[in-house]
């Protein structure tokens, strides 16, 4: 099982909100935790990964928490802190 889909089965017994509205706000979940996967495994705090952008640490809690039309510019700044290259794909 990915790191990712171990994490949604994890929280999804954790969070009854959350395994109820999962389905629904999957895509914007999706990004969140791919970022708080990627900072995680970077050894970085949200305060830390905060610093080196030059903002506040409730940004980083709200990009990974409840992403939400982030821009391009934004998870390329965000993955480049991480030193790390953001690659999408488009599948259908």
């Amino acid at each position: 099982m990915s790191d990712l889909k171990k994490y949604i089965s994890e929280r999804k017994e954790k969070d009854k909100e959350f395994a109820d509205g999962f389905e629904e706000g999957y895509e914007q979940f999706k990004v969140g935790a791919i970022l708080r996967q990627a900072r995680e495994s970077s050894g970085l705090t949200q305060q830390e990964l905060a610093e080196r952008l030059n903002t506040r640490k409730n940004i980083i809690s709200r990009i990974e928490n409840h992403t939400e039309d982030v821009k391009l510019s934004t998870l390329k700044r965000v993955v480049a802190a991480l030193g790390k290259r953001l690659q999408l794909s488009i599948v259908e």
